[in-house]
């Protein structure tokens, strides 16, 4: 009886002992100075509390706006959440991938006080959804004047891939990247709507600020087109970044099981989905793509297999991490990490994986005093952070 329960408790402890490291591992260090190949750097938390919050953007003022995908524009202050959501919020249809999404700034947001919002746009029995953008002036707390300036033809019953990201060039034109609203790729792959270009699924779209469609966009008069679009072939673009000195449009987008791609966005371009890309089907890993390559039809500039699941995409210009100046940033939601790509031109030279296991990254920004800023979303719903990269 002894020499069982002695072989028992030593089977216990050497359990024990080795879930123990696991267990420790699981939960990130919030003190604990990182080390990349060019800096030191520490991991803060700047403010606890959001449900899936999904874009950021700092207002002159101090303030930070977070997006929350259930339908909430929320206000940090001093690095407390205000309790009050800001008024004037359009309804969204909530599920899903769908809700409230991105936001930014008009470039000229002192002046005008715009502020611009992606979201889920409902039907009339909120049956169907499809990607809308409004702009409204933001004071004290509340929209105003709040204009739809933008609906794209992808109306479905489906609550996943709307795509939504939002960004302004230099010259003032508007970018909306608009997902392939998660229509399974079958059959004739070049059937498939992210390949026509009467609807808006799986494309880029080109705007004035105010909604208007510039006339240099590339379908513009033709009968087959929608004059909006600016690039098609898309799957899911779930981060976009103007390059601050080539003022060029960079995006990454969802491939499926593999395929994670980093294009740069030129005008009447086909990237190709689904006809190629590097991805397979969820689980059972059969062949979607007719192939990788096809004349008509651009590379990415980087992909990913296995899948990270591509979000918010920073181009950082920071005084902060001088050695990172120019480097792209962009988040993983299944992998938990941050990608530090180094660039040449339009070639990837290098990929560093940062911030491991702090959450999944749904958008990735860059704050007034050059540190990185994060947010954190979870698939259950729980309450999630905004992070901070401070150099150590």
């Amino acid at each position: 009886m002894y020499n069982k329960l002695n072989a028992f408790w030593h089977l216990a402890v050497l359990v024990i002992l080795a879930i123990t490291p696991f267990t420790a591992c699981s939960q990130p260090n919030m003190s604990e100075i990182l080390r990349s190949q060019s800096h030191n750097y520490q991991v803060v938390t700047v403010v606890e509390g959001l449900e899936n919050p999904w874009a950021m953007a700092f207002l002159p003022n101090g303030d930070m706006l977070v997006t929350e995908r259930p339908g909430r524009l929320r206000i940090v202050r001093n690095g407390q959440l205000l309790e009050t959501p800001v008024s004037g919020v359009p309804k969204v249809r909530d599920g899903g991938q769908g809700g409230l999404l991105d936001l930014i700034l008009h470039p000229k947001f002192e002046e005008n006080k715009w502020v611009y919002i992606s979201y889920s746009k409902p039907n009339a029995d909120a049956s169907e959804s499809t990607t809308a953008v409004i702009r409204a002036r933001y004071q004290d707390g509340a929209l105003t004047e709040v204009q739809e300036i933008f609906e794209a033809k992808a109306w479905l019953r489906g609550r996943g891939h709307y795509g939504c990201r939002l960004a302004f060039d230099k010259d003032g034109y508007l970018f909306i990247t608009i997902g392939d609203r998660q229509v399974a790729p079958r059959g004739d792959l070049a059937a498939h709507p992210a390949q026509d270009l009467k609807n808006h699924q799986g494309t880029t779209v080109r705007l004035f600020e105010d909604g208007r469609i510039p006339p240099d966009n590339p379908f513009v008069g033709r009968s087959d087109a929608l004059p909006e679009i600016w690039s098609y072939g898309h799957r899911n673009a779930q981060g976009m970044a103007i390059h601050p000195e080539t003022n060029q449009v960079w995006l990454n987008e969802h491939g499926p099981q593999g395929g994670d791609e980093l294009n740069l966005v030129k005008p009447a371009v086909n990237y190709g989905w689904p006809v190629i890309g590097y991805g397979v089907n969820y689980g059972i890993g059969t062949a979607i793509h007719e192939t990788s390559q096809k004349e008509g039809m651009q590379q990415p500039a980087h992909y990913w297999v296995p899948s990270i699941a591509t979000s918010g995409f920073l181009i950082y210009t920071g005084e902060a991490f001088p050695a990172w100046k120019g480097n792209f940033f962009i988040g993983g939601l299944a992998g938990e990490q941050l990608a530090r790509l180094t660039m040449q031109g339009e070639k990837v030279l290098q990929e560093e994986t940062l911030v491991k296991n702090f959450g999944r990254i749904r958008d990735v920004r860059q704050g007034p005093d050059g540190f990185i800023y994060l947010a954190i979303d979870s698939r259950a719903g729980e309450k999630t952070p905004i992070l901070r990269i401070e150099p150590r």
